[in-house]
């Protein structure tokens, strides 16, 4: 890959970044375009050094602290706090928050 500072060659051009803009439903300025570019370049340079570090008998992990996960029984309740929750709603009717009529 090129230098990703260089504004030719490169995986990404500025007509890449234009197109991937319009498919985003963006508006990027025209002067933008290549430093855009240059920055996506640049990214996929450091992608690219990643593929070549040596992972082989590397186990994946989820954090960089080895601890188990805190579990729970999964209970099914009310939350017991309905009078708690429901103490600052502006309009509330038998236990339920009452909303103003949106489709009419």
């Amino acid at each position: 890959m090129s230098d990703p500072q260089s504004t030719s060659g490169g995986a990404v051009s500025a007509e890449d970044v234009k197109k991937i803009a319009r498919l985003s439903r963006m508006h990027v300025e025209a002067d933008r375009l290549q430093p855009l570019a240059d920055d996506l370049n640049g990214i996929l340079s450091w992608i690219e050094q990643l593929s070549e570090v040596d992972v082989e008998g590397v186990e994946p992990m989820t954090s960089a602290v080895d601890m188990a996960a805190p579990m729970r029984t999964d209970e099914i309740s009310d939350g017991g706090k309905r009078d708690d929750v429901l103490k600052n709603a502006p309009k509330k009717d038998d236990g339920f928050f009452v909303v103003p009529r949106s489709v009419e």
